[in-house]
């Protein structure tokens, strides 16, 4: 196991290194969080799932669908809502941060063999977990072929009366929420008007300097947003900005900033709270090697946005992007209205594998439905129509496939857990020891 152990901590910095130097304590506590569980470790290295990617044959692709549109690191824990730019709570996919273009299936591998360890950890037996994979595949090519067949089936998403069991209860959770509730959270009301809280756990406040050049990439991002979607100039008054830190296993060693904007009246109730996170290198880009994508995007921020809206119907109306010293950075709303799928409610095949179905199609539309406001040119042809054509009518032997590979990079996956543990505890991580020096 000797190689495998030094391919793990070889992807790892090669994909880290830069990141793990400026911040060596946010990427112990990143593979700590990673050392708990096998669970953990799969969600923080998507880069040695595509380096095991790149040597794996596949049947499944052709040479249009291995260059769709695809999330990049699709697991069953980046589902949850959001608010589209219609005013519809929608449950769909909510993480886009290592999105690219590549092989649809890599996104339906990555999601089957996370539920594989899912499943692993609520020790359920391979026969339960091989139905609840075969429910998410056989979901994924029945949407596929519904997008192929009836065009129209397009406006298709995941409502609150479209859907039942903990999707629905997911869904009005999310309802019972308010934009003042996230406004009261966050922030507080002085001398009329609002400023956000300082003594939150991950907030910090910003040196004159370095706040003049985040509203000054604000200005820049104002250009970026989409004609369609954007609102009159008093929505985006700046009123205050903060440094934000500790966010998502994904995401160690990366600026983030939230700023405060007016909103579409004067009223305080209808203040904006938007994320500005530096935007890193997307785990699928690293094993496709075409240099016309890679050019396509002037810089990570800008592929994150547009990847989303090519992926998400509807997409945030304030998303955009920027820059600061050089550097992409993604801008979206944080949202009130976004809450993710509980899988520790989930212990009982008969309620997950609904669940799983849905997962199945809603990944479907991920890869056929775009935002109208999307304008890439990268994909130039109907991917439903492509995705369907390459399964044709194999449809289970595609489900087959993807039920042998999930359970087997499970079972690799949690052996490679045991060699990262034990890599990060005797030190071999350089530059991130496992203490402090």
């Amino acid at each position: 196991m000797a190689d495998r152990s030094d391919r793990i901590v070889g992807v790892l910095e090669d994909a880290f290194s830069g990141l793990m130097s400026a911040d060596p304590a946010a990427f112990r506590h990143k593979f700590r969080k990673m050392a708990a569980e096998p669970f953990a470790f799969y969600r923080g290295s998507a880069c040695l799932f595509y380096a095991d990617m790149a040597e794996l044959p596949d049947e499944w692709v052709d040479e249009r669908t291995s260059r769709i549109w695809i999330q990049g690191d699709l697991h069953a824990q980046n589902f949850g809502t959001y608010m589209d730019s219609e005013g519809t709570l929608v449950f769909d996919v909510n993480d886009f941060d290592e999105a690219y273009l590549g092989a649809y299936t890599w996104d339906v591998r990555r999601l089957a063999a996370s539920m594989a360890l899912l499943g692993w950890r609520k020790a359920l037996p391979d026969s339960v977990i091989t139905d609840l994979i075969r429910a998410y595949a056989s979901a994924y090519v029945h949407q596929v072929r519904r997008f192929a067949e009836h065009p129209e089936d397009e406006l298709f998403s995941l409502r609150l009366d479209n859907t039942e069991g903990a999707l629905h209860r997911v869904l009005q959770r999310a309802r019972l929420a308010t934009r003042i509730g996230l406004l009261e959270e966050r922030s507080v009301v002085v001398d009329y008007d609002r400023r956000f809280r300082r003594d939150r756990d991950g907030i910090h406040e910003l040196r004159p300097e370095v706040r003049a050049r985040v509203e000054e990439a604000f200005e820049s991002y104002l250009d970026t947003i989409p004609t369609g979607k954007r609102a009159n100039s008093r929505t985006y008054t700046v009123k205050d900005v903060v440094g934000r830190s500790g966010f998502g296993i994904g995401s160690a060693g990366l600026h983030a900033y939230n700023i405060l904007v007016e909103g579409r009246t004067q009223a305080l109730e209808n203040d904006v709270v938007l994320s500005m996170k530096q935007a890193n290198v997307a785990a699928p880009s690293r094993i496709v090697h075409d240099e016309g994508i890679r050019e396509y995007f002037t810089d990570h921020g800008h592929r994150t946005a547009v990847s989303q809206r090519a992926l998400q119907a509807h997409a945030d109306p304030w998303l955009g992007h920027t820059r600061i010293d050089g550097v992409g950075y993604v801008v979206s709303e944080l949202s009130p209205y976004e809450a993710d799928l509980d899988w520790s409610d989930l212990t009982e095949p008969a309620d997950m594998l609904p669940v799983l179905g849905q997962l199945g199609r809603a990944t479907a539309k991920m890869h056929c439905v775009a935002d109208e406001d999307s304008a890439q040119t990268l994909v130039d042809f109907q991917c439903e129509e492509a995705i369907a054509a390459v399964i044709g009518d194999r449809e289970e032997a595609f489900a087959d496939s993807v039920v042998a590979f999930a359970l087997d990079y499970a079972r690799q996956t949690r052996e490679d857990h045991r060699l990262f543990v034990d890599a990060f505890r005797e030190g071999r991580m350089r530059g991130v020891g496992a203490t402090a020096s």
